[in-house]
């Protein structure tokens, strides 16, 4: 073959296990983990299992300082999600209204969370922050 008909295939690096940088990514993954291993549900739970996850990944955006760490697997008929954050703040419920009994914005995510999940388990990580696990029910 002539040099000047040569060409390089370019070398994609395999693709790293790097978190979704958005909540809309980690809901596709949890739709793509739910799809693949074909189990029924109804859509009022996966649409609670997508709640869940975009309330976990907003709230390691907004208040952990980033995404660190995401996973999902389905066991048996419900979805685990974990994600994890660079903050060792524990989440917490804010009030609804605030001392003017004015409406507050934001602080409803991690009742939803708590409210919607079978189980949840706040978990410090060796090299600081933190991994928060839900896990939610498919049926």
């Amino acid at each position: 073959m002539q040099e000047k008909y040569r060409t390089e295939s370019p070398v994609v690096p395999p693709q790293s296990r790097r978190p979704p940088m958005r909540p809309a990514d980690a809901r596709r993954a949890v739709r793509g983990a739910v799809a693949r291993r074909a189990l029924p549900y109804t859509a009022d739970a996966l649409d609670d299992a997508l709640l869940v996850t975009s309330e976990l990944t907003s709230n390691a955006i907004l208040h952990g300082g980033g995404i660190t760490g995401f996973d999902v697997d389905v066991e048996g008929c419900a979805v685990r999600v974990s994600v994890s954050d660079h903050s060792d703040e524990l989440p917490v419920a804010e009030r609804a209204v605030d001392e003017r009994q004015r409406w507050r914005a934001g602080g409803r995510g991690w009742p939803i969370v708590c409210r919607l999940a079978r189980e949840v388990e706040v978990a410090g990580l060796p090299c600081g922050g933190k991994r928060i696990t839900a896990v939610v029910p498919l049926n």
